[in-house]
């Protein structure tokens, strides 16, 4: 299965991203980990990039084009993949209809004060990538591998309300395109994360799986 999993920024679609590539044996393609694999490792990318990033808005096509084309080829694709953070634009969506037949489009829905909220508990592992949420007064550790987490410096309202206006610009358009091709799956995100994995799993399990589900 070929699948993009699609949201506003802290919409949740990394966390889900994860149990669904998990229980289903799919590549977890997330372009956020490439560019920052690619900023640790402080290449050429990394740096153009990372200016870019700091200041809120989104890399240019052409690059992230060229990376998603060359990853979906990798062989622990060959089972499927579910694409997290990308396409965020139509162009990205036409390069990769070139690139790949997408099957599904989840669409994580989630009101924008609410995402606002989310941020100020959001933590990330830097050892293995990991994004948990924090309460006050619980230890900062991740829960994956137990290194110390940290808080990107993107996680600010400020810089939280300037994403998700560039995400209304240039990625929600992206609804209707998919809508036009009868892709979208609408979740509703405002719920717990055992209940927004149940309403994903639903859907997969119905389309992918119509046999097994009628069964259970």
């Amino acid at each position: 299965m070929k699948l993009i999993l699609l949201g506003p920024p802290a919409a949740g679609k990394g966390t889900q991203a994860e149990l669904i590539a998990e229980k289903y044996s799919l590549a977890h393609i997330s372009t956020g980990d490439m560019l920052r694999a690619e900023i640790a490792s402080g290449t050429e990318l990394g740096l153009a990039a990372k200016t870019i990033i700091d200041r809120g808005d989104l890399v240019p096509d052409d690059i992230i084009n060229a990376m998603v084309a060359t990853r979906i080829l990798a062989d622990d694709c060959a089972n499927g993949f579910l694409l997290d953070g990308y396409p965020r634009t139509i162009p990205q969506a036409e390069a990769l209809m070139e690139a790949a037949d997408i099957e599904a489009v989840i669409d994580i829905e989630v009101d924008p004060e609410s995402i606002i909220a989310r941020v100020s508990k959001r933590r990330v592992c830097p050892v293995c990538g990991h994004t948990q949420s924090v309460e006050k007064g619980e230890a900062e550790i991740c829960e994956k591998c137990g290194a110390e987490l940290i808080q990107r410096a993107d996680d600010t309202e400020e810089r939280m309300r300037h994403r998700l206006e560039v995400y209304a610009a240039s990625t929600a358009p992206l609804i209707d395109f998919y809508q036009e091709r009868d892709l979208i799956v609408p979740i509703d995100g405002g719920k717990t994360i055992p209940e927004v994995s149940e309403q994903i799993f639903d859907f997969i399990d119905g389309k992918f799986f119509p046999e097994d589900s009628e069964n259970e």
